[in-house]
């Protein structure tokens, strides 16, 4: 059964005042919170879609292609430096105009091939707009990061009437996900571009990745070689 995983916090007045400028949220704090709960009900209507695919599987297939989904909002201060960087303004409507990755989910799935299958039904269901596509498993990152990005966007309907979100959909296998995230925490948690022998680290967790995608593909081929014989 497919885990989920939601990580979507409730407005904190705090983590907005640490931004460097919190007097613009003091005077648009009710656009603010009005925002992130457009951008949390984005991120429930996909986990459902995600879900009811998830479902459909494990009655037809007897599996679930999905073996969790995890989702997030993202921070107050990484909102900020990311308008900074790219020269908006700090203000609701420039949030809702210019990020795309303002709701963010992860699914991670068994094998390769279910990512092709879950973006491809994700795609095809007729409220959905595909806005931009990454494909990191067939062109990884430097680093050998793997994984398939999407930019949609969904109506979201309100009292009010429809508003068009957008959010960021990751997915990837279990065995991408496990490297990402240990990836992360050793690069950017431990400050290792400032150790010596730096480069030698780099090429170790590449040689992981490699190693990684090799085992992916491994089992892909089993699972291919199972369905000649069985619908999985």
């Amino acid at each position: 059964m497919m885990n989920t995983q939601i990580t979507i916090p409730e407005e904190n007045h705090s983590s907005w005042l640490n931004t460097p400028d919190p007097k613009i949220f003091l005077e648009n704090a009710e656009k603010f919170n009005n925002l992130m709960m457009m951008y949390r009900c984005t991120i429930r209507e996909i986990q459902t879609k995600l879900e009811v695919l998830d479902d459909e599987f494990s009655v037809q297939y007897k599996r679930n292609p999905i073996s969790f989904i995890k989702t997030r909002i993202k921070s107050p201060q990484s909102i900020y430096r990311k308008l900074e960087k790219n020269g908006y303004d700090f203000t609701p409507q420039s949030i809702h105009d210019h990020l795309n990755d303002v709701a963010g989910i992860r699914v991670v799935c068994a094998f390769v091939d279910d990512i092709y299958t879950i973006a491809d039904l994700l795609a095809s269901q007729d409220d959905i707009t595909v806005v931009n596509i990454k494909d990191y498993i067939k062109n990884p990152k430097p680093n050998g990061y793997r994984s398939y990005h999407m930019i949609v966007e969904i109506p979201i309907f309100f009292s009010k009437g429809k508003t068009p979100m957008r959010a960021e959909i990751q997915i990837r296998t279990n065995g991408m996900d496990f490297w990402a995230t240990l990836e992360h925490q050793l690069r950017y948690k431990q400050g290792i571009e400032k150790m010596d022998g730096y480069e030698i680290i780099s090429e170790e967790l590449l040689r992981c990745a490699k190693s990684m995608h090799n085992m992916d593909n491994e089992m892909q081929s089993i699972k291919n070689k199972i369905g000649q014989f069985h619908d999985i």
